[in-house]
């Protein structure tokens, strides 16, 4: 595509963007979705139905139909981002040594102090929004092993469509998200963790490609006061419903996207059988699709 449909002065090259973006979106959550065998083996027509639907949204639900017998569910799991060029897992203070994060229920120790680790509902974010420009999350899988007893449930909405939205209403909405100083996220110090503020832009481009980091949080975030009337409108929008999705992962189903905007809805948990996600979160963005 000539141009830059990112750049605020390429009016021309950000509507055939545009037209084309809105064109494919998925127009259901059941377009998203894609049925396999087996995460860690996939067919070729099995991958490329998945990436024709993270060329569309810059996500894909997968369901399992067929997983290996007695197959060790986080092996399968990173053997399905490498098909997509995830590579560089983000090996956060929280994670397992193996880079991945089990997402469950913690009483205790330090996972119990975040809400991941508890049923509190967690607000629209991207992940990593307070990474180091170098350690961005790009790319985000979510594979679910138990759901809750009762709730979780995601909201899911591709940031593309979100920028598309903000730039039809106004461009100066996209400038102040532009900024290199449109929101901080304070510093931190906890056990096991020493985490610098961060400073940086809502949107920006990397390798052609729009990115998006964003919190709803209104605590531990600081908003340049330009970029703050705009982080309104996204909180107006993201509340609005439009273009949003929203499901419920069962067992052996799974999100891989390009780090997509997202929540969790409360949940009550069964002790018996405790809810238990597998999270894997890439400093890579996905490739080979």
């Amino acid at each position: 595509m000539s141009g830059n449909p990112f750049a605020l002065d390429d009016a021309s090259a950000y509507g055939r963007w545009r037209d084309r973006k809105l064109r494919d979106k998925p127009k259901a959550l059941t377009d998203l979705v894609v049925e396999v065998g087996d995460m860690a083996a996939l067919s070729p027509a099995e991958h490329a139905a998945l990436g024709d639907r993270l060329r569309r949204a810059n996500m894909v639900i997968y369901t399992e139909t067929k997983p290996g017998p007695g197959r060790d569910d986080k092996q399968a799991l990173a053997a399905l981002g490498r098909a997509f060029g995830l590579v560089s897992l983000d090996r956060n203070h929280l994670a397992d040594d193996d880079g991945i994060t089990p997402l469950a229920v913690a009483a205790d120790g330090p996972r119990s102090r975040y809400i991941p680790y508890t049923e509190r509902p967690i607000a629209w974010h991207t992940d990593g929004y307070y990474n180091r420009p170098q350690a961005r999350v790009r790319g985000l899988i979510l594979h679910c092993v138990r759901p809750a007893a009762a709730g979780g449930e995601n909201r899911l909405m591709d940031p593309e469509l979100l920028y598309i939205a903000l730039r039809e209403r106004d461009p100066a909405l996209i400038a102040a998200l532009n900024r290199p100083d449109a929101m901080t996220i304070p510093g931190n110090e906890d056990e096991g963790m020493t985490r610098p503020a961060m400073t940086g832009p809502v949107f920006f481009v990397e390798d052609g490609r729009l990115c998006m980091r964003y919190t709803a949080r209104t605590r531990s975030v600081e908003w340049h006061p330009e970029a703050a009337a705009a982080a309104q409108v996204i909180r107006d929008i993201l509340e609005s419903g439009a273009e949003l999705f929203t499901g419920l992962l069962q067992p052996g189903w799974g999100l891989l996207c390009n780090n997509v905007l997202h929540t969790r809805e409360r949940f009550t948990d069964d002790p018996a059988q405790p809810r238990l996600l597998y999270r894997a979160r890439y400093h890579d963005a996905i490739s080979g699709v």
